[in-house]
């Protein structure tokens, strides 16, 4: 288990009252609370500037804004959890980093320092540690966003940017298992494109067909590659793994799909459990052919936000494959269980991932 220590270099303005009194932590929606504080780092003059703690609130910006007219923006999702010893804690943090790195190199934006996106995350978390629901109750989600802050409306990379990070106590992100959508009008990446980042316009470009989706009674769209239509890529805001003939498959990173951490966490479980895996292409026909073969045995998304979420069916080409009973599939509650143990230090972490605040 690793431990942060204090960062001396950051601005700390903390609030006169915590609005902490107010929340009700025992009913948590997604991402509509947030804690007092948040964090500020300013890149100006081709160097960072020291970062600043503040109460959380609003952000005087221009209508000119870079990140507003042409999308130069990226951001990362991560959680802090109070562990079995009281302790707060985060799983990976420095996976996160290096990822939010990647997607700023993609678009064209300057690597953040790690001393400012850790230093200035544990000092966040130490003054807002209060925030940390309890285990069984939820999470404390961390958002830092990363966008560009020039004033101008020409098209160039932006020589200013700001790096926020805040806070939300929060529930689970599903409560219940997961409808899918298989839509073919729409992809949510292309090769050479942005797939592989976490950027802000791949979302925004997914909200159409996503709102088709639960328009007709679905939870997300699972998505196939753009080029054929035929390749499974991810589902939702997550990456899909696939239960068929006691194998685990889940598609191969391709530069399209989001290399997630929890994907990444998962992969490595399933090994050091006896599990074969494969990492490759998955076509929607292998799936559909293995569920009227009665071969497909589990199917669950992998993320963040939703740690491991089971998918109850799955709507293709005019039918909805109904997947097992939850209470029947052994991998992916075995996995949620796994996972969920050694995030909160109730079993061992051998791999060095969890990191106390």
């Amino acid at each position: 288990m690793n431990t942060l220590l204090k960062n001396s270099t950051i601005n700390i303005r903390p609030v006169q009252h915590s609005r902490l009194n107010e929340v009700d932590m025992s009913h948590l929606p997604f991402g509509k609370i947030f804690s007092d504080h948040m964090l500020i780092a300013r890149y100006e003059g081709g160097k960072w500037q020291t970062p600043e703690i503040m109460p959380y609130g609003p952000l005087a910006l221009s209508p000119s804004l870079s990140a507003l007219n042409y999308g130069q923006a990226v951001f990362e999702g991560m959680k802090a959890i109070r562990g079995i010893d009281g302790e707060v804690k985060l799983f990976r943090p420095i996976d996160n980093l290096n990822r939010i790195n990647r997607s700023a190199h993609r678009m064209c934006m300057p690597a953040i320092p790690e001393g400012i996106f850790m230093g200035g995350l544990t000092e966040l978390l130490r003054l807002d540690q209060n925030w940390v629901p309890d285990a069984e109750v939820g999470s404390l989600y961390i958002r830092p966003v990363y966008f560009a802050a020039d004033e101008s409306v020409g098209v160039k990379a932006s020589e200013s940017y700001i790096l926020a990070i805040i806070t939300s106590p929060v529930g689970p992100y599903y409560a219940e298992p997961v409808n899918l959508l298989v839509n073919r009008d729409f992809a949510r990446a292309g090769v050479g494109g942005t797939g592989a980042a976490k950027a802000a316009g791949n979302y925004g470009g997914a909200m159409l067909p996503d709102k088709m989706a639960k328009a007709a009674g679905y939870h997300n769209i699972l998505w196939l590659d753009g080029r054929e239509q035929r390749y499974i890529e991810e589902c939702g805001t997550m990456n899909i793994f696939f239960v068929i003939d006691n194998k685990v498959i889940t598609p191969s990173l391709s530069g399209t799909i989001l290399e997630g951490i929890t994907r990444l966490s998962l992969i490595q479980l399933l090994l050091d459990m006896g599990y074969t895996v494969e990492e490759r292409q998955v076509s929607i026909y292998e799936v559909q052919a293995a569920y009227h073969e009665g071969r497909l045995q589990d199917a669950f998304g992998a993320g963040t936000a939703a740690t491991v979420s089971h998918i109850n069916r799955i709507a293709f080409a005019g039918e909805d494959m109904q997947l097992p009973p939850v209470l029947e599939r052994t991998v992916s509650n075995k996995l949620k269980d796994a996972l969920q143990r050694i995030k909160t230090g109730e079993a061992p972490d051998p791999y060095g991932w969890v990191v106390t605040i």
